[in-house]
Formats: C-alpha cells, structure tokens, sequence
C-alpha cells in the first residue's frame, strides 16, 4: 500500500488555539486523526508531519520524491502555512523532487490580507483546495488519490 505524506508547516501545530473564529477549534491531532481515517477508507497509508522549520519540510518533501520513484509514495498534501507566501525554496523542493503535491489551505487566502494571496506554491502544485477548513485536508486526499490512483 502506497502513503501519503500530509505536511504540516509553521504554527499549525497551534490549531485549535490559534484565532479559533478563522481556523476552527480542531487540533492538529483532530486533523491528522481525520486524515488517517480518509486514507483508510481511499487505501492509502498516511504519514503526518509537522515542523515550523523550512528545511525539516524541504527534507521530507525530498525524501517524498525518492519514494514516488520508487513507488512506495503516492505524494504530499501539504499546508505549508506562512512558507506558502515566502518560500522559494519549498518551491524549488516540490519542482526537483518530483512529487505531486496537493495545496491545502483551511482559509480562503485570496479573501484575506493581500500578502496571503500570493502561493509560491501553487506554480508547482498538481492541485490546490482552500476555504473548506479543515475538510479540506480531506478533500486534498481524495484529489490525489483519483489523480495518481489508489495506494
């Protein structure tokens, strides 16, 4: 069975205690308890993720491009939080690697602050959802599972 990595950028961790009224009162646990269920039922393992460190990311973003090679990695579904608007390096990481990332985002970027509305990613993204809260993380799973097939 094929996994999915679903990574967790900057302050995500704080889910749940974080402006509550924009991004929910689900933990980061809640998420990734909901996104193990999804994959279960979709057939596909997941590995969750979260680091407030850019290259922590980068690292995994690198070591889920070996394994879609080697056919043990079905792709990422990432919410890189802040890094989405400032990394070019987590740009240049999903590009060189290779790996299908879904973009998620729990808010509607483009409804917010004008620096918000900016994705470095979205470029090299196979897929974006945002605005759905936290569902969305679901919704990206499924994406990529009927894009790149089942694990």
């Amino acid at each position: 069975m094929r996994k999915v990595i679903v990574l967790n950028g900057p302050n995500l961790n704080l889910l749940g205690q974080r402006e509550p009224a924009l991004y929910g009162s689900a933990t980061l646990v809640d998420v990734e308890a909901m996104c193990q269920a999804a994959g279960a039922r979709l057939g596909v393992a997941v590995e969750c993720l979260q680091s407030n460190h850019e290259g922590v990311l980068i690292d995994a973003i690198h070591e889920a491009g070996r394994g879609v090679k080697d056919g043990s990695v079905l792709g990422v579904v990432f919410n890189a939080g802040a890094y989405t608007h400032t990394s070019v390096a987590l740009h240049d990481a999903i590009k060189g690697a290779g790996v299908p990332v879904i973009e998620v985002h729990i808010s509607n970027v483009h409804a917010r602050e004008a620096f918000r509305q900016h994705s470095h990613l979205s470029p090299v993204a196979a897929g974006i959802v945002v605005g759905f809260g936290i569902e969305g993380y679901v919704l990206a799973l499924e994406g990529l599972v009927r894009k790149f097939g089942p694990g």
